[in-house]
């Protein structure tokens, strides 16, 4: 991988606030892309923002500042809502002229056994993980066809194997899966890279911003098998695997391992983590 990959590239990467898509942010802009960070958390990524203008105060051949272009809002940034997904790619051509990679990176979760849970939840978390999703790739591909770039959704391994207590956010990422993986059989002869990347754990906050089965925050602490990775660790690899032109991503052990066992022992894989996650909703 040319260490020069995305010098000058312009990447736009949806739920740039949080932990890994900040982490994202930090990654490309330090490689010399243009960085367009869409999340409905305005006041977080001002915060990103000036964190990066710190982090390059001394280095005045690389003003990282200039090269991050924010979209942020409960409006602006929600990914949920069409309009605001064609906007923040017009946005985005607008001010850096291109749009070469798109990072589908947003992403909710639920955490209720499905008995317990309003449907109306689940179709929330539909609405960003997989819409969301759709909505952003849709406005961008004829950018991406022009750039032959790449788009790359952050999965999970909720996206190839089951997961107890999570039956929407478990669905949400299937879903990518499909239409990812059908989307690049289409865009292929066009020269458009489509990656999914797939992680177990992450220390994103996510876990503690799950809803519950009614919609409001979940309190349980969460079971995470195999540990939580760091937010900078996954978001290297990822920048790596989209500098590779990768279709797949396990960008951890316990991703890997998740795969393997649930392809070639898939009784075995959700016997085991039943019994891992159930703990969860074991009453306290």
């Amino acid at each position: 991988m040319r260490a020069d990959k995305f010098q000058g590239k312009v990447v736009l990467i949806t739920g740039a606030a949080g932990g890994l898509g900040a982490a994202l942010c930090r990654r490309y802009v330090a490689a010399g892309a243009h960085v367009v960070a869409m999340d409905i958390h305005a006041g977080q990524l001002v915060a990103l923002q000036a964190a990066l203008q710190a982090d390059m105060s001394g280095d005045m051949d690389r003003p990282q500042a200039s090269r991050l272009f924010t979209i942020g809002g409960s409006t602006a940034g929600n990914i949920a809502d069409p309009a605001a997904c064609a906007a923040a790619v017009a946005q985005t051509v607008d001010h850096f002229g291109a749009l070469d990679v798109l990072i589908n990176n947003a992403g909710i979760s639920h955490r209720s056994l499905l008995q317990l849970t309003d449907p109306d939840v689940i179709r929330r978390v539909m609405e960003v993980n997989f819409f969301g999703a759709l909505q952003m790739t849709h406005a961008a591909l004829p950018h991406l066809i022009q750039s032959r770039g790449t788009v790359a959704a952050v999965s999970s391994v909720a996206g190839f194997a089951p997961l107890y207590g999570r039956t929407g956010y478990a669905a949400s990422k299937h879903a990518l899966h499909g239409f990812f993986n059908s989307l690049r059989t289409e865009v292929a002869p066009q020269g458009v890279k489509v990656s999914l990347v797939c992680p177990s754990f992450i220390a994103t906050g996510i876990g503690r911003a799950a809803m519950g089965g009614q919609g409001g925050a979940t309190l349980a602490p969460r079971v995470t098998a195999g540990g939580e990775s760091r937010p900078d660790d996954i978001a290297l690899r990822i920048f790596s695997a989209i500098a590779q032109g990768k279709d797949l991503l396990l960008p951890d052990t316990t991703s890997r391992l998740a795969w393997w066992v649930n392809k070639l022992a898939p009784d075995f894989y959700a016997r085991t983590m039943t019994r891992r996650v159930s703990a969860e909703f074991a009453p306290h």
